[in-house]
């Protein structure tokens, strides 16, 4: 394999990392918009959202399941991820009383 294509292929994998987590940072900052005065927070639903973007790609990855073509695949399997993860983690955190000045 020729060095242009390993650089291609490395270049598309740095490709697919970064755009899975953007996506469960932006998923985990859509959270706390949905989840305001719930759950972890603003940083703890962001921190979420990137650790549940890394888990579905990886655990679409090893199981053999594409969901899409290219970066399509990337961004459903970062995103269904994320939002289970997300979703769990709002579980574990009782809402919470928000004093808001009017």
């Amino acid at each position: 394999m020729s060095f242009r294509k390993k650089l291609l292929i490395q270049s598309g994998f740095i490709m697919d990392i970064v755009l899975m987590l953007s996506i469960g940072a932006a998923m985990g900052w859509l959270a706390s918009l949905i989840f305001a005065g719930r759950g972890p927070g603003s940083f703890g639903n962001i921190i979420a959202g990137l650790l549940g973007s890394v888990l579905g790609y990886g655990l679409w990855g090893i199981l053999g399941v594409t969901l899409g073509i290219g970066m399509i695949n990337t961004i459903l399997s970062g995103l269904s991820g994320s939002l289970v993860i997300i979703g769990i983690v709002n579980l574990f955190f009782p809402g919470r009383k928000v004093d808001r000045l009017h």
